[in-house]
């Protein structure tokens, strides 16, 4: 087992994962240090828009059916008493669909592609602090393997080690609580009505199964796993007067006790394993995104979309851009000019995703009042351009140049929106 190493990874989800995939692309020394084995569980809705799309085929992946991934068209939006399929876009820069799988195998998939391209994968390696030298800076880090701590070094580390986020908490950088954060839960239904489906499916209104069907707090989904399976879940934003007093796990139950009995998913005989739950944090809620030798990418560094709760395609393209800033780093002696390189890193999500991210902060607010989501369901959702045009801002799917007027208004506002 060596213990020295041009960049560190913490952590095998997507993003730690693909950012090893592009480091060891590019000739460099990679250790990928994950603390469980594959394959394992992960709390996720198991959907995966264009965007990430996007990103798995850039790892070299096959995405066919035959491989097992489930497609998709686009996302069916359910609320104001309608239901309404709006097709993923047309456009140069994304595909145009999307795909489920589910995280048991998706990480263990994505683990298994980095170290095909060269990079030095342990698992069951926890790793609990940063090496630092005299100036605090990381040079390493120290793991728990078989019970014991062992030291691993390089110039710089990779922070992908989700939304706990411990590894940034050692270094000093802790969460921002004015950024918006949700909470999510789901779970597995044995669903032989509801399994097979071409469109992710969200519901933008929740109904109790009791007397009057009244109104619950949060977003649900059903995802179709194409095994027999669905995956439904829900969230509730920190924007919500519900968030942080409401028991989520009973909440999922009184809105599935609510679905028609044939789908399966009213009758506890039919569930598969137990409710799960995982934070979603947003917006940029931990920064700066590169300090004193560690880079930080996807959950580690908040960079759930606001919007739509989607992670995953944050976290693979924060990799892919933390290991093209790195390549360019390390090919710098150390001291100033590496640096210089090093800051480009956070400059380039700011550029990416700032205005963005701050358009979605202000979404986050708005709807977490009741009044003024019932008024944007009950106007917006009859009209199926409107709600073409919601997609393609929520999805944040737009041709940067030469795209439609669509795309020209959400780009211009992007710009314009102060960077978080």
């Amino acid at each position: 087992m060596t213990d020295e190493a041009d960049v560190i990874v913490v952590g095998a989800g997507p993003g730690g994962s693909t950012t090893a995939y592009h480091l060891a692309r590019h000739g460099l020394r990679v250790l990928l240090l994950e603390k469980t084995e594959f394959p394992r569980e992960k709390v996720c809705g198991d959907g995966l828009t264009p965007r990430a799309v996007k990103q798995i085929v850039k790892l070299g992946i096959d995405t066919s059916p035959e491989n097992g991934w489930l497609h998709n068209k686009g996302l069916r939006v359910i609320g104001g008493g309608v239901r309404l399929e709006l097709d993923w876009p047309e456009l140069a820069s994304f595909p145009n669909y999307g795909l489920v799988r589910t995280r048991l195998d998706f990480d263990d998939m994505l683990a298994k592609q980095a170290v095909k391209a060269g990079a030095v994968l342990h698992t069951k390696a926890n790793v609990v602090r940063p090496v630092l030298d005299g100036n605090g800076r990381a040079t390493g880090v120290v793991a728990e393997i078989d019970g014991e701590e062992k030291e691993f070094h390089a110039p710089l580390t990779i922070a992908a080690d989700g939304v706990s986020g411990r590894f940034p908490l050692a270094m000093g950088l802790a969460k921002r609580e004015d950024r918006p954060i949700g909470v999510a839960v789901r779970r597995y239904y044995h669903s032989p009505v509801r399994h097979q489906d071409d469109y992710l499916e969200s519901w933008l209104e929740l109904r109790s199964r009791e007397a009057g069907e009244k109104l619950l707090p949060g977003y649900g989904w059903i995802f179709g796993m194409g095994d027999g399976r669905v995956n439904v879940g829900l969230g509730v934003l920190n924007s919500s007067a519900a968030f942080g007093k409401t028991n989520y796990r009973r909440l999922l139950v009184d809105w599935l006790g609510s679905t028609p009995p044939e789908w399966g998913m009213s009758d506890e005989a039919n569930a598969d394993g137990s409710i799960l739950g995982a934070a979603l944090p947003m917006g940029f809620n931990r920064v700066p995104h590169y300090t004193r030798g560690v880079l930080l990418v996807g959950d580690s560094g908040g960079m759930v979309n606001p919007f739509n709760g989607e992670g995953i395609a944050y976290a693979m393209e924060s990799g892919e851009l933390a290991a093209e800033v790195a390549v360019q780093a390390l090919a710098r002696p150390a001291g100033p000019s590496r640096e210089r390189a090093l800051a480009a890193y956070p400059a380039e999500l700011k550029a990416r995703y700032g205005g963005y991210y701050r358009l979605g902060n202000i979404f986050v607010k708005l709807i977490g009042n009741p009044q003024i989501m019932k008024i944007a369901t009950k106007h917006g959702m009859p009209h199926p351009t409107l709600m073409r045009f919601v997609l393609k801002l929520l999805a944040n799917l737009t041709d940067p140049r030469g795209g439609d007027a669509m795309d020209r208004v959400i780009n211009a506002m992007t710009r314009v929106a102060p960077a978080v």
